[in-house]
């Protein structure tokens, strides 16, 4: 076989005709291309944006055990008291209206789990962030964005002792 190139070839390799591309232009983007990669960043940040709200709310449960919180001299009448319940990631109160009674509840507002806080004299939850409010007697939501009620956490006096038994679910 011969080492030399047809006539009309001029030293061309093979490589050359099977890859006619040259660098001239390679920078230039279409708008068709550019709307391409548009959709494409679009559509990503959105399919993002919706697997990480799925996750959020397909949080496990934390195991309910029952768990000693404070003595129950040590919550005045109309007085609350914090702690945390399930685990030390999630916030709540009980709140003592009565001698007699005792109502926990999650302190994570229904909305965006903003931490709501105890005001006495309307006997009322607020959720700083968007003004939501829960009715302390029931933790209904009365007003603002929260579409439900707080979440209850089941409490018993056990020897002068409040335990959190259950409840306080996501």
């Amino acid at each position: 076989m011969s080492s030399e190139h047809p006539p009309g070839d001029r030293g061309r390799e093979k490589w050359r005709e099977d890859f006619p591309f040259t660098s001239a232009g390679e920078d230039e983007v279409t708008r068709r291309e550019f709307v391409r990669y548009l959709t494409l960043g679009s559509a990503g940040a959105a399919l993002g944006s919706l697997a990480l709200a799925g996750m959020t709310q397909v949080r496990v449960p934390a195991e309910r055990v029952p768990t000693p919180i404070v003595d129950l001299d040590d919550i005045p009448v109309a007085g609350s008291h914090l702690f945390r319940y399930p685990t030390d990631d999630d916030p709540a109160i009980i709140i003592r209206p009565t001698q007699d009674e005792l109502l926990g509840y999650s302190q994570r507002c229904t909305h965006l789990a903003c931490v709501v806080h105890y005001e006495h004299d309307d006997q009322e939850l607020i959720c700083p962030c968007h003004h939501g409010i829960f009715d302390a007697r029931d933790g209904r939501n009365t007003a603002g964005p929260p579409p439900r009620p707080l979440n209850r956490i089941d409490l018993e006096v056990r020897e002068g002792v409040v335990w959190a038994v259950g409840g306080g679910g996501h």
